[in-house]
Formats: C-alpha cells, structure tokens, sequence
C-alpha cells in the first residue's frame, strides 16, 4: 500500500509539473503564437503520460486521476479507503510539483490562475474529454494491458486540440492547475464546474465500457 501510495503521489507530482512548467516553457519560447505553445504543451503532455504509466502502472495502476480512481472504486477492483488515500496522494503529489515548477522558472510559489475556463462549451469539453480517457483506459486493458500508456498517451494528445477545454479530464490537475497563474492556469472559481463535468464524464464513460465489454473482466486497478 505504501509503495502503490508512492507512486500516485510520484506520478501526479511529474505529471502536473510537466503539463505547468511546459506551458511556462512553451509560451516564453513561441513568442505569442498560442498554437505554438499549445503543440509544445501537448507534447510534453503525452510524452510524460506514456513514461509514467509504463514505469508506475504495474506498482499502483498508474491513475494519477481521481477520476479513474472513482471508476476502479466503483468497479469494485480497488476499496473505498485504498481510493481515498490515492486521492489524497494525488492531490499532494500534484500540488507540490506545481509549487517546484513555479520554484525552477524563479515565479511565486504560491499562486492564483486568473484564467477563466467556464461556459456550456468548456463543460462539455470536459466531460467528452474524460468520458473518452475513461473508455480508452477501460477498453484498452480489455484489449491489450501492454498498450495502456500509448493509448492513453495518444488520447490526451488529441483531447488537448478536439475538445473546447483542451483536456483537463482529472479533477486533481483541475485544482492544482488554480494555484498557478501561468499558461496552464485556471481560475478557482471555475474548478467546480470544470469537477463536476469530469465527474459526469468518467460515470459515463464507465457505463459505455460496461455495454461495450459486457462478459469481459479486467482487474488492474492495483491494489486489490
């Protein structure tokens, strides 16, 4: 439990560091062209989401979501408490590697996103975006475990550019992206509507993989 604990809050600390300090990196270096800022983010993104679940995966199940967390719960694959204590380990693990990232480019460490991210249209994103990484999860470990951290890699690369939210799909990184007022950011007034969708699309996603994989059973949700 210690070890799987470990490397949730591990994996979110690089994660959440790697989707903050990209932005930051991205947008000193494209010089205000927005697109450009956003390949480097999305770049960045997907190449740390494929080291980390093929690294951490076989440890904890590599959720570094509270989203996904909540899905394996509710599959019965993971406990109550064990989803609790993953959720705590990914919100600190996070929000400590925003802190270190806003530490290395020499900005305040404590920080509030003045970057609004609301509307219909956001919500939507946001829920399409985790409905889609839930069933990709799900669907590939019924597939090919092997080729979970491609998929999901691949998925959150093209949920940054098809989806009006660019893809937050994880309440964790949703609040701790509040706490930095950079290219990443988002207001935390805004977090709960942006929670919220996530949370109706990870529900969603979890009744379209059961229709789809109906007969199938995949226990990875680390640890039992």
């Amino acid at each position: 439990m210690r070890r799987a604990l470990f490397a949730e809050g591990l994996g979110s600390f690089f994660l959440f560091a790697t989707v903050v300090g990209s932005g930051i990196m991205a947008e000193s270096l494209a010089g205000g062209n927005v697109a450009v800022a956003l390949i480097g983010n999305t770049l960045a993104t997907a190449a740390i989401l494929f080291v980390l679940i093929t690294m951490l995966g076989p440890i904890s199940g590599a959720h570094f979501n509270p989203a996904v967390t909540l899905v394996f719960a509710l599959r019965r694959e993971i406990g109550a408490g064990i989803a609790l204590a993953y959720v705590a380990a990914q919100l600190g693990g996070g929000i400590i590697g925003v802190w270190s990232t806003h530490l290395m480019f020499d900005l305040p460490i404590l920080q509030l996103s003045t970057t609004a991210r609301t509307g219909a249209g956001q919500w939507a994103g946001e829920a399409i975006a985790t409905f889609g990484l839930v069933l990709t999860i799900l669907a590939t470990l019924a597939a090919s475990r092997d080729r979970v951290p491609l998929s999901v890699a691949l998925y959150i690369a093209a949920g940054y550019w098809f989806t009006s939210s660019t893809s937050f799909a994880n309440p964790a990184i949703t609040a701790a992206r509040s706490l930095s007022d950079t290219f990443a950011g988002i207001a935390p007034g805004d977090v709960p509507g942006f929670v919220l969708a996530q949370l109706a699309g990870a529900l969603a996603g979890l009744g379209a993989a059961r229709l789809l994989l109906a007969g199938e059973r995949q226990e990875d949700g680390k640890p039992a």
